[in-house]
């Protein structure tokens, strides 16, 4: 067997790509593309609010909201080593917001800088995570530089918390009907990694009847329901936002367009007496505590989320009000 030639991986200056942060990095970096290599990285996913917005006395360079838990997401940048007036400013900006999730990209951490991160992340509560990233570029041969980006700090327990952010009660303690939902959702969890449609399956199944999936966008959220009482179970669009009426009334104006691309008919409806309203299709006359029935409803709920993510995701991000807005 002939040995196959090897690449040889060679590192980029980052000036080389990013002459100044705030003409070249932060811009690339606010790319959604760029903004979810990085969101990868962090077990975040985020979406982009604004670029250099003012926070006390000085301009944040990118302000995002975490779209899993609406939380703000403060990013400073520096291309080169760490230093005690970014510092300064990352204090700054925790004073100035209640909640928040602080992620300072350098070049090189200093190991004090590194320290205090660690030591900010012990001290405070889970309302404030500081993270420490370092950006490299890396290529082969005259491949186009690519970008990595390495933790450095991180919020204690933050790989334990990202599995298990959502679990509320011991499974110790769990009842049989929370073993029962659980179970469930790691069934369609399955069916969604096979189907490797764009709504993954990497979710922590959760003792509870309804899961949730991001779609790129705070305040819109895909979710599955299943309800033995109605006996059906549901994939639906979730809009939770205080104008979500308006917004469904403005999704409304495409309606059949959007049936006409799902190949099916959907259920569009407000919450009474909540700030929410749902877009969903129903698999009815089912039971969901009859495992042997599983795998159809599993694979039915996965086509469905997967076909209404294709199908309303850039809508979602996109979508805006009218001047007007409809009438609550």
């Amino acid at each position: 067997m002939p040995l196959m030639s090897l690449g040889r991986l060679e590192t980029v200056d980052l000036r080389d790509i990013w002459t100044t942060e705030a003409t070249d990095f932060t811009p690339w970096l606010a790319r959604s593309e760029n903004l979810a290599v990085l969101g990868k990285t962090l077990g975040i996913e985020l979406e982009l609010e604004a670029q250099e917005r003012a926070v006390g006395p000085f301009r944040a360079d990118l302000l995002c909201k975490d779209i899993g838990t609406g939380r703000w997401v403060l990013i400073e940048n520096q291309l080169e080593r760490t230093d005690h007036v970014h510092l300064g400013q990352l204090l700054t900006y925790a004073s100035g917001l209640e909640a928040v999730t602080i992620v300072w990209i350098a070049a090189r951490f200093t190991e004090e800088h590194r320290s205090t991160l660690d030591w900010l992340n012990r001290i405070t509560d889970e309302s404030f995570r500081f993270f420490g990233l370092e950006v490299e570029l890396w290529r082969i041969g005259a491949s186009a530089a690519a970008p990595k980006f390495n933790i450095v700090s991180k919020p204690n327990d933050w790989s334990h918390s990202v599995a298990h952010a959502a679990r509320a009660i011991d499974d110790a303690e769990l009842s049989e009907t929370r073993v029962f939902q659980r179970n469930y959702w790691a069934g369609l969890n399955q069916a969604l990694q096979h189907a490797g449609g764009p709504v993954s399956g990497d979710r922590k199944p959760q003792p509870q009847p309804w899961m949730t999936y991001a779609i790129g966008r705070s305040g819109f959220q895909l979710q599955t329901v299943m309800s033995r009482p109605k006996s059906h179970v549901r994939a639906e669009l979730a809009i939770l936002a205080d104008q979500a009426k308006d917004y469904l009334a403005r999704l409304q104006t495409q309606k059949d367009e959007i049936e006409r691309e799902l190949g099916f008919p959907l259920k569009w409806e407000e919450v009474p007496g909540r700030h929410e309203t749902r877009v969903s299709s129903e698999l009815t006359n089912v039971d969901p505590e009859t495992e042997s029935d599983w795998p159809r409803q599993h694979d039915w709920l996965a086509n469905r989320l997967n076909a209404l993510h294709r199908v309303f995701a850039t809508r979602v991000r996109t979508l805006e009000l009218a001047s007007s807005p409809a009438s609550a």
